[in-house]
């Protein structure tokens, strides 16, 4: 396995610790560092099956999430790539697997 989990280091806590119980290795990538790459995000909004599915309702910045739902789907994963504050944390992927959210029913599938 082959497990990363993207987030802040408050949102990722659970999901480290999960892991860290299975004695399962990750690696784990602060957001607010380090974003995602370009090609990441595009692996990630595919397994979770759109970028709609990748955001989160609640983000701090709500005038650019409601910029995002009114754009051109060619732009939107753009504007999300700029402002990956307003992806809903952790992502936790494994290969081409990903999961947004704390999932853990998910990860048990994938031991």
């Amino acid at each position: 396995m082959n497990i990363r989990i993207f987030g802040t280091k408050k949102c990722m806590k659970k999901a480290e610790r999960y892991f860290k119980e299975r004695r399962v290795r990750y690696q784990m990538i602060d957001l607010k560092e380090k974003g995602m790459s370009r090609g990441e995000l595009q692996s990630v909004v595919q397994a979770v099956k759109g970028l709609d599915n990748l955001l989160d309702p609640d983000a701090k910045d709500s005038q650019t999430l409601s910029l995002v739902k009114y754009l051109v789907d060619a732009d939107k994963l753009d504007k999300v790539f700029e402002n990956q504050q307003l992806i809903k944390t952790p992502v936790v992927r494994n290969g081409k697997q990903a999961t947004v959210g704390y999932q853990p029913d998910v990860w048990k599938t994938w031991e």
